[in-house]
């Protein structure tokens, strides 16, 4: 295994009775960037992703995290290894405050199970550390709102609070500006690029300006194979990719 990666797949492959999703592809994404997985839509983009977060088996192929063979882990176990599948598995609960949020999140590393019965001055000691966090991601003004009232906006800001609590080294985002507007797209791309220092990010996303404004490393799928590989400069002068984006929705 090249040390330089540390998420690599290896001819990973799914068949859904017939249809493949998913074929051959080998993806490598390098430690300390950010990585884009692009493709119109059904070009298997998120079955990578539940692939690698292991919330899917693979057909065939093997998935290597940081050198190690977790083509079998479960995702809790991937979790307690350092890769997070942000908005995903993040734990936010609507009716409790922001810093309430952060502050379960952060019970997690602990290795004991979440302290709901527990008095809330027992907890008290994780609340220095959350209010770090929710500093980073510009929530700390927020910090005695319900989650439920934020704006969409700051709700994501949320769960990726929630999933820095975690102290993941790779960060997997879904769409992570998926139905935002203008403004909040550009508070949430801010966002990161600061969360992005000393971690890995591979992420899915819909909106190509975002992705030749923050990607290092840029994958193209289509029908479940990889199409291209590059910059955002290599990859959207590739014709085969021009071609493969005539007639979608993207912009």
């Amino acid at each position: 295994m090249d040390s330089d990666y540390i998420l690599e797949t290896r001819d990973l492959t799914k068949d859904f009775k017939g249809f493949v999703a998913v074929s051959g592809v080998d993806l490598r994404v390098r430690g300390g960037t950010i990585h884009a997985l692009i493709g119109p839509n059904g070009a298997g983009k998120t079955t990578v992703f539940n692939l690698l977060t292991r919330f899917m088996d693979p057909t065939e192929g093997r998935i290597f995290f940081k050198g190690q063979d977790v083509t079998a882990a479960r995702p809790a176990g991937l979790a307690r290894r350092g890769m997070v599948r942000s908005f995903q598995i993040s734990a936010v609960f609507p009716h409790l405050t922001v810093l309430e949020n952060v502050r379960i999140a952060l019970q997690r590393p602990l290795g004991t199970s979440f302290h709901f019965w527990k008095s809330e001055r027992s907890l008290h000691r994780l609340d220095e550390r959350a209010v770090e966090i929710l500093h980073t991601v510009d929530l700390g003004t927020f910090a005695d709102h319900v989650a439920v009232e934020l704006p969409y906006g700051r709700k994501r800001a949320l769960e990726l609070a929630t999933t820095l609590a975690l102290e993941p080294e790779v960060m997997l985002l879904d769409e992570p500006t998926s139905g935002m507007g203008h403004e909040d797209v550009g508070r949430v791309v801010s966002l990161i690029r600061k969360v992005s220092a000393k971690r890995t990010v591979l992420m899915v996303e819909h909106n190509l300006k975002v992705v030749a404004d923050l990607s290092d490393t840029i994958t193209v799928l289509q029908r479940g194979q990889i199409l291209a590989e590059g910059t955002y400069a290599e990859v959207s002068r590739n014709p085969e990719v021009l071609e493969a984006y005539v007639g979608s929705n993207h912009a």
